[in-house]
């Protein structure tokens, strides 16, 4: 059904359509709150850990001059916590990646606190 106007024109009645929503939230009006929890994979006991010590040693990075090897580090140490809070674990082979990249930032790491930290959460998981 259309209804008329002023002008003789058809128009369709006022409404909202919506089809499908996935993984979204909306509100429609004035003063509304939209709240969205997404619940992340359950992360188990040493995922956690490590999880915890890249993001201090992410942090004590930050305090310093960037090199190509810390940056490189830095976004491996990036790319492990992303997959640990997305998916309760990072996989075998991005700890390796950041087992290299860790290497490659040399003794500089190995004086960090944090940076031994890793390096034994790293060994606990992928052996060795």
């Amino acid at each position: 059904m259309t209804m008329g106007s002023t002008d003789g024109q058809q128009r369709p009645p006022a409404g909202v359509r919506i089809g499908s929503v996935t993984g979204s939230a909306f509100a429609i009006g004035d003063h509304n709150t939209v709240t969205q929890n997404r619940n992340s994979a359950p992360v188990a006991e040493d995922q956690a850990e490590l999880l915890r010590t890249v993001k201090e040693l992410r942090a004590d990075l930050a305090r310093f001059v960037a090199t190509d090897a810390t940056g490189r580090l830095d976004t491996e140490l990036a790319v492990v916590a992303e997959e640990i809070e997305a998916g309760g674990a990072a996989e075998p082979g991005r700890l390796v990646r950041l087992r290299d990249a860790m290497e490659a930032a040399g003794v500089f790491v190995a004086t960090l606190a944090s940076g031994v930290a890793v390096g034994h959460e790293l060994t606990a998981l992928l052996g060795g």
